[in-house]
């Protein structure tokens, strides 16, 4: 019983030291997806969506915590916003020229339409 002592006390030592060295790694920002997001954000480009919309939950999710620097207009909050935007289908990217792009795009999809940089291999 005393040699398992010291196993069990190295045992919960690394993964403590584990979590502290993976979990921050989970938990800080991607460099290269908080500028796309900083970036789609400073044109104004805007997500309308609605929170029981899969496609939605997933546009959000691929930004994660940076989400929250992009425009967002939840249609089910505000549903005459949308009506006014001509909104028809979620997730709806609007640009300040007019143009729409309708559908889950993808950090790279969204990236691409609107001209901020982005690669996953900076991430």
């Amino acid at each position: 019983m005393k040699k398992l002592i010291p196993s069990i006390i190295l045992t919960v030592v690394i993964a403590i030291m584990g979590f502290i060295v993976f979990g921050k790694r989970a938990i800080s920002p991607e460099p290269a997806l908080a500028a796309l997001a900083e970036c789609i954000g400073q044109k104004g480009i805007i997500m309308y969506g609605a929170d029981w919309c899969p496609h939605c939950q997933n546009e959000k999710n691929a930004f994660g915590d940076e989400f929250q620097k992009i425009p967002y207009i939840e249609c089910g909050k505000d549903p005459s916003r949308c009506i006014a935007a001509g909104v028809k289908a979620f997730p709806t990217w609007a640009f300040p020229d007019g143009h729409t792009l309708v559908g889950e795009q993808g950090l790279a999809g969204i990236a691409a339409a609107s001209g901020c940089p982005f690669s996953k291999t900076n991430q």
